[in-house]
């Protein structure tokens, strides 16, 4: 029996949800599934065939005006400039103090418009900042009670999505976005080649009237593909092999970009909030680092969890997972800079006990697509 708690959101797929016996958790203050049959299939699915996400809850803003992108320039860790038309970038959004208020994606629509995509719990926080931030000529808009947000995900997401559209998918390479039409859908959608998964797949975007049409249309296009209808268990499983941070996990207000490991997101050809502290900290070398870590005893690592190194902790785990793909125990965790060689050995102690591991390069998992 699928329970909902009504004290928390829901996203217009919720009775879609219950209908397919997901399993609801709350996150971020949505009611969400966590799985639908179980994790490790709805992972396999995704790397094999087909993934189905709902991501209505995440957030979405619109940036327009003759300094838009004079604006998200001093406010962003990327470079904007550099983006093309229906071109997105991956960013970080700081403080003066050069810690994380959020990442986010930047899609440049038009020339003097861009579409900005935030996380769920930081809708209301990261607006604010915006609004703090404001400068003429910039005209500021939350978009997010507006917005359905589906994720396609797998090697077979090209081919579930095309069934719908008449529109050449194969045209829309990585980090690129348009506006199509889909068949039986009264309204143009946005949709990018993107995704949280490390495989090839779009991201949807559309008017939350359209959300369960739009679900059910991509279940069935999908069906002789082995698609699946995936929870946040595997979002997390799949984010975790290709090592994409999670806002709280890797990276939060006490953590920074070159800490985290996302010193390619920030581009100190310009300025921007937090570029001193940030610069500083580039050329004088973090005092810790995330690493990835795969274990080389049977265990599975969990967020919290403290690292060893010669019978001192010298870290934390912020995510651990078992790995499907690699029938592993796999995670982040940040340990002191010295320590964070590739190779270095490391224990994580659960539950008083310490089971060994290694340090590894990032990510677990290479995105195979040529897109």
């Amino acid at each position: 029996m699928t329970e909902v708690n009504n004290n928390l959101k829901s996203t217009p797929l919720l009775n879609e949800h219950v209908k397919l016996g997901a399993v609801m958790v709350p996150f971020g203050g949505w009611n969400m599934p966590v799985q639908y049959t179980n994790v490790i299939d709805e992972h396999l699915a995704t790397r094999t065939k087909v993934g189905i996400f709902d991501i209505c809850h995440m957030g979405e803003f619109l940036v327009s005006g003759e300094n838009s992108e004079e604006f998200l320039q001093r406010l962003v860790t990327n470079d904007i400039s550099r983006l093309e038309i229906k071109q997105a970038c991956y960013n970080c959004l700081c403080n003066e103090n050069g810690t994380v208020i959020d990442d986010l994606f930047v899609y440049k629509l038009e020339e003097k418009e861009f579409f900005v995509v935030v996380n769920a719990s930081t809708i209301e926080k990261d607006f604010n900042w915006f609004v703090k931030h404001e400068i003429g000529n910039v005209e500021l808009k939350n978009l997010s009670e507006n917005i359905g947000k589906i994720d396609l995900q797998g090697p077979y997401a090209e081919s579930t999505m095309q069934k719908l559209t008449d529109f050449d998918l194969a045209k829309i390479k990585r980090f690129r976005c348009e506006k199509i039409i889909v068949n039986g859908i009264d309204e143009q959608i946005l949709i990018s080649r993107t995704g949280y998964t490390g495989e090839d797949g779009f991201e949807l975007y559309f008017s939350p009237k359209n959300a369960v049409l739009m679900w059910n249309m991509l279940l069935k296009a999908g069906e002789e593909f082995g698609i699946k209808p995936c929870g946040l268990g595997a979002r997390d499983t799949l984010r975790v092999e290709a090592c994409y941070s999670l806002y709280g996990h890797e990276i939060n207000e006490s953590l920074t970009p070159i800490e985290a490991g996302l010193g390619f997101v920030v581009k100190f050809n310009k300025d921007f909030i937090g570029k001193k502290v940030l610069l500083a900290q580039k050329n004088n070398g973090p005092e810790k680092k995330l690493i990835c870590f795969e274990m080389t005893e049977k265990c599975v690592p969990r967020e919290q969890y403290p690292i060893i190194a010669g019978n001192n902790q010298v870290g934390f785990v912020t995510s651990g997972t078992f790995s499907p793909t690699f029938k592993k125990g796999i995670g982040m965790g940040y340990i002191k800079s010295e320590l964070s060689n590739i190779g270095g050995e490391i224990s994580i102690l659960i539950r008083g006990k310490e089971y060994k591991g290694v340090v590894v390069e990032r990510p677990f998992y290479k995105y195979k697509g040529g897109k």
